[in-house]
């Protein structure tokens, strides 16, 4: 074996010089300034030439910075690099930019889409910090040289959870060690190959770790090339007094989480404590009811009732509009006050809506009876009860039910969604500890409406009694499955369900549809069963009301239209200038400012929490935090960065429309910016531009 020279004289180098330097400040001698390596720059031209050796074509991948102001969206280093190699007169196969290089499980997939290009060519060109070439040379089995070097200021570069680290050396030896630091990996640090003191693959010195440098020597072998490794010898390092083992162990653990049944996610302070042992009892009916003729996914319904009408409960107030449509019925008897736009929890503008004064009679409609022989009913009936019934998806998403249940693609599973992943709600959990046989019959009447012969109930581990109630509720029945799924946020969303339970993957911009799935809430299901077996269309669900400030917490059933103030008097909410109110769950939430907006039929809980900070956000310094836990494999950093731009080629081009919302990324944002705010903005403005 023989020495890099230019490597081993370019270390030697830096470090005198780095140590001189040193003492110059110290001594007063010099005034010193601080170095922005911004994790890496290039190595010169002669060096990069000199790595390349033979090789003749090229194909270049390259980091776009992390922890770095993000300012632009282009670097100047990959320019930088292709003229190096055009006036060289070598070939470039391809060039990829990258966000968050190391971030191995959005890399992966982003080279099977230059698979050709990266086959062209001789040799990988990767211009990142030590932690991304690791990760290229971890992922492609050609060979990988980096040619930049990490900055002198040490410390851990790169945003990724997970074994490769940079010692920030000054100096990259990356290149000629197959991709695997010997600084790091070896707990030596040796820089000339290994020690002879490995026992059965292990280092002497940290007995539980494996030697660095027959690691490497195993890549090399992989790679089919020669090995070369610097001749020259260096201290002994001790990498255990900075906790390396721990980091290590640290790592794994959050790996394992965000990789878990799918990638992305948190795991926010639940909360559900509050309210999870709290039976369900009816909220009383208020004096008046709002009730807006848009609370489905699809067109408004129209009105068919008029200002001094009298009305029964369940009546049908408005007619489904269209395809994408729902009906709407009266949840109280009384006088029609006014059919007039009102306040809308979810929607920005005020929405068609009739006002009823309650005559506490609850005198039920004519139309409201049981349908005999409900086990045996035709599809094509069954698909008519849910639709008169006015029954959408009561998850949030609201979509009509028997729309979804049309579907024109072939399905093979329904999958009730029982994780209620969203911190304080208890309302689905309750639903299945106290009506389990319900919830079945209505999974068994969505399965015939769809012509299925397989149900599946999901629901997270931290709801045992919600488990073991549906399990014994579905006993008997070979057709239908009750499964326990570790929690994790934001677990309820349909595609990470899918992917945790069947593992199928969604395709962006896709539907459960598209693979084989129609996903159906647990309130949605029992919706049905009431519809069915009681003739009862859907006036009436299950609220969680909980969070700060509120003095009587618990599991409400509410009737359709009852007004957020009418809740905040009946529980005792204070309203604090530190809290806001939201409809819906802690995170997902809609922030309620006007406590005349009703509940609607997607209304599963109102969550009293605290603001977030009043702050001005900081500026992004792409710590790629955002980018490690969502869900959609989305970029949310870079979605941001052009919204503030207007840039909406660029925001639509990042996928915001595959945006789900979940809020996982503002909940983890180190710069404190309100990014969902920011993505619903930019989605109304692309459907404004259509």
């Amino acid at each position: 074996m023989r020495a890099h020279g230019n490597i081993r004289v370019k270390f030697l180098l830096d470090l005198l010089i780095n140590s001189l330097v040193s003492l110059c400040a110290n001594s007063g001698f010099i005034k010193m300034e601080k170095i922005d390596y911004t994790k890496y720059k290039l190595k010169t031209r002669e060096e990069i030439l000199d790595i390349l050796g033979g090789k003749e074509k090229i194909f270049v991948l390259s980091c776009t910075k992390c922890f770095n102001e993000l300012k632009t969206d282009v670097e100047p280093e990959p320019s930088e690099l292709s003229g190096i190699l055009s006036n060289a007169g070598k070939v470039i196969t391809g060039m990829l930019p990258l966000e968050f290089l190391c971030n191995e499980h959005l890399t992966d997939k982003a080279l099977a889409s230059v698979k050709a290009e990266i086959d062209k060519a001789d040799a990988i060109a990767v211009i990142s910090c030590g932690v991304g070439i690791q990760t290229i040379a971890g992922l492609l089995k050609k060979s990988v040289l980096g040619v930049t070097d990490s900055g002198f200021q040490g410390g851990y570069h790169g945003i990724a959870l997970f074994e490769e680290k940079c010692g920030a050396c000054g100096t990259c030896y990356l290149t000629v060690t197959g991709g695997i630091c010997p600084v790091v990996d070896c707990s030596k640090g040796l820089l000339n190959g290994p020690c002879g003191g490995t026992k059965n693959g292990k280092c002497e010195v940290s007995k539980d770790r494996d030697c660095g440098w027959e690691k490497i020597y195993k890549r090399l072998n992989e790679q089919k090339r020669t090995a070369l490794f610097i001749n020259e010898k260096t201290a002994i390092r001790d990498y255990k007094i900075n906790g390396q083992e721990f980091i290590e162990t640290y790592s794994k653990n959050i790996i394992e989480k965000r990789n878990e049944g799918f990638y992305g996610g948190i795991y926010p302070d639940e909360r559900k404590e509050l309210t999870e042992k709290m039976p369900i009892e009816l909220l009383p009916a208020p004096d008046v009811v709002i009730i807006p003729m848009q609370q489905h996914a699809g067109a408004c319904a129209e009105p068919v009732v008029k200002k001094g009408e009298r009305v029964k409960k369940g009546q049908i107030i408005g007619k489904a509009n269209g395809f994408v449509s729902a009906n709407v019925h009266a949840s109280v008897s009384g006088e029609v006050l006014d059919v007039c736009p009102k306040k809308h929890p979810l929607l920005p503008f005020d929405v068609l809506s009739v006002v009823i004064k309650n005559d506490h009679k609850n005198i039920l409609h004519e139309s409201i009876r049981a349908k005999e022989n409900a086990t045996s009913l035709p599809k094509a009936d069954l698909l008519k009860i849910i639709e008169d019934a006015g029954i959408v998806g009561m998850g949030g998403a609201q979509f009509p039910t028997h729309v979804k249940l049309k579907s024109s693609k072939p399905i093979d599973t329904i999958l009730i969604n029982g994780c209620e992943c969203e911190p304080l709600l208890n309302a689905d959990n309750r639903l299945m500890i106290e009506k389990p046989a319900e919830i079945i019959k209505g999974l068994t009447l969505i399965m015939s409406a769809a012509g299925v012969s397989k149900g599946i109930v999901a629901i997270e581990n931290n709801k045992p009694e919600a488990i073991e109630a549906m399990k014994k509720a579905a006993e008997g029945n070979t057709s239908i499955e009750v499964v326990s799924v570790k929690t994790k946020y934001p677990e309820g969303a349909e595609r990470m369900l899918i992917k945790r339970v069947l593992n199928r993957e969604v395709p962006a911009g896709g539907l459960p549809l598209d693979v084989g799935v129609i996903v159906n809430n647990t309130a949605t299901a029992y919706a049905v069963y009431d519809a069915v077996y009681n003739g009862m269309p859907l006036i009436s669900r299950i609220v969680t009301v909980a969070g700060e400030n509120t003095k009587k917490m618990g599991n409400f059933i509410v009737a359709i239209g009852t007004t957020i103030a009418d809740i905040v008097k009946y529980c005792g909410i204070k309203i604090s200038d530190d809290c806001e109110l939201k409809m819906g769950g802690a995170i997902m939430g809609f922030v309620q400012n006007n406590f005349e907006a009703p509940v609607i039929k997607g209304t599963n809980g109102i969550s009293v929490v605290k603001k977030q900070d009043d702050l001005n956000a900081e500026p992004c310094i792409k710590c790629g935090r955002c980018v490690n836990v969502c869900p959609m494999d989305l970029k949310p950093h870079k979605l941001v960065f052009y919204a503030q731009a207007e840039n909406w080629d660029g925001v639509k081009k990042e996928g915001v429309m595959n945006c789900i919302e979940c809020g996982c990324c503002e909940n983890i944002c180190s710069s404190k910016s309100h990014m969902i705010e920011i993505f619903r903005k930019s989605k109304k403005v692309l459907r404004e531009k259509k």
